[in-house]
């Protein structure tokens, strides 16, 4: 049996911190590396036949006072793409509202919704299925409308993503529209 811990004398400054203790130098490191998400509110005018939301809220990750990463695919909001790095202005209510792009992140948005009479159904998982091959994330805007947005990489194989959504299409698989896409995207 080990000997027992000679007392402490009150006046010893321990080098070590308690077990389950952090000490104020580590605990600020491990701060630094935490990164602040906040919502990122983008304003628009809905379309015509379209849903009828005029904004839309995205999560993103602070960069600055005034900067954002977008960290999800948007539904509605056109001209951005998660990872795009965001301008926003906090209001009085501590809303933070989109006001321009600062740098693109070289990703496109994709917006799919299955034909419910085409041979997928009503069925997202189908759809993100047929298009697994490329890697797509994303997500479903619900069970009652299963609108899929995917996000299309910088560096994926445009090419081959624009030839299955085509002929998805052409087959009545899904309808779809690329809400945010790159010169990349469109050259491919």
């Amino acid at each position: 049996m080990p000997p027992a811990p000679a007392p402490t004398d009150p006046g010893t400054i321990r080098s070590e911190p308690a077990r389950g203790v952090i000490d104020e130098q580590r605990m600020m490191a491990l701060m630094e590396n935490v990164v602040e998400k906040i919502k990122v509110w983008f304003r628009f005018v809905p379309r015509e036949g379209w849903l009828p939301q005029d904004i839309e809220g995205l999560w993103a990750s602070k960069l600055g006072d005034d900067t954002a990463s977008v960290e999800n695919c948007p539904f509605l909001q056109d001209g951005v793409a998660e990872g795009d790095v965001v301008r926003y202005r906090t209001d009085s209510d501590g809303l933070h509202w989109a006001v321009g792009l600062v740098s693109s992140s070289g990703n496109c948005t994709i917006r799919v919704v299955p034909v419910p009479t085409g041979p997928l159904g009503r069925s997202p998982q189908a759809v993100h299925q047929r298009l697994s091959e490329f890697g797509l994330g994303g997500e479903v805007f619900s069970e009652d409308f299963p609108m899929l947005s995917l996000t299309a990489e910088a560096g994926a194989d445009f090419a081959g993503i624009k030839a299955l959504l085509n002929r998805g299409r052409d087959e009545g698989w899904w309808h779809y529209e690329v809400s945010c896409g790159t010169d990349a995207w469109w050259n491919a």
